[in-house]
């Protein structure tokens, strides 16, 4: 299958800051081999992320993340801004993981480009 595809165009590598259109192309290309990562608190998650995203709150990721993640899967980290989110990302880049990026704008860019987000709906008993 990859002899069959070769000539379409490959989708942009991880860089270091991402546009949301960078991962958005990734996610598009049909195997990202990525994940995506809103390290805001559960409430700012539960009311919209990125569709796929996963919830890891900052405070709790580096503890979480050695057994949840390969140190070179490509990881993509937002929050609710762009400070944070490099705080946290060089914080897993110290902890070893090699291929990291910041989401630029997180979720309030990806809403502005159209793209689709997730909200979690939590019945109260």
């Amino acid at each position: 299958m990859k002899r069959f595809f070769g000539f379409l165009p490959k989708p942009s590598p991880l860089r270091p800051e991402s546009r949301v259109y960078d991962l958005k192309e990734r996610l598009d290309w049909g195997e990202p081999a990525l994940t995506i990562i809103d390290v805001r608190d559960r409430a700012d998650f539960n009311e919209s992320h990125i569709t796929g995203a996963i919830s890891m709150p900052a405070d709790s990721l580096l503890a979480t993340a050695a057994s949840c993640f390969e140190v070179s899967r490509d990881l993509y980290i937002y929050s609710n801004t762009d400070d944070e989110a490099a705080a946290v990302a060089e914080q897993l880049r110290e902890a070893g993981f090699s291929k990291v990026a910041i989401v630029r704008g997180g979720v309030a860019a990806w809403k502005a480009a159209g793209f689709p987000v997730e909200v979690v709906t939590v019945e109260v008993a």
